[in-house]
């Protein structure tokens, strides 16, 4: 009697996937808990935690994210130059009025790993401010 043998994902069993996520009116935690599992691949029968087996994920209407409390006032977003004195910090209102894209990028890249796995996984990630992108020679699918 032959014991069954354990799947193991190989990188020929990957096949990825573009995907558009609106982001105009989604509560930017939320979002970024949902674009993360996308893009690392959590939502496959043959997801393996080494390997990056997640679709790319393009973001559009960045600028219209929403937050709840205070949290447009009160969350910052910090710049440090390395030299004295050089440390910027950023509202986040003025982050969403300067650069849409930035705001969940960030938010997406503290929900993945801190290894050089999350550094290629993130690449997979198109965020774009407007509600067009020039990805569409790719077919996405549109995610509700």
């Amino acid at each position: 009697m032959a014991a069954n043998k354990t799947f193991v994902t190989k990188a020929s069993d990957i096949q990825r996937e573009w995907v558009v996520v609106d982001a105009a009116g989604q509560n930017l935690g939320r979002l970024a808990t949902k674009v993360a599992a996308l893009l690392r691949g959590k939502h496959r029968p043959y997801f393996s935690p080494a390997l990056d087996t997640g679709d790319f994920v393009i973001v559009v209407n960045a600028e219209k994210v929403t937050v709840t409390g205070g949290k447009m006032i009160e969350k910052e977003y910090y710049n440090y130059s390395g030299y004295p004195g050089g440390l910027r910090i950023t509202q986040l209102k003025d982050q969403l009025a300067k650069h849409p894209d930035r705001v969940i990028t960030h938010a997406v890249k503290g929900m993945l790993p801190h290894t050089k796995l999350g550094r290629a996984i993130i690449k997979k990630l198109k965020v774009y401010a407007g509600p067009d992108h020039p990805h569409k020679a790719q077919t996405p699918k549109k995610l509700d």
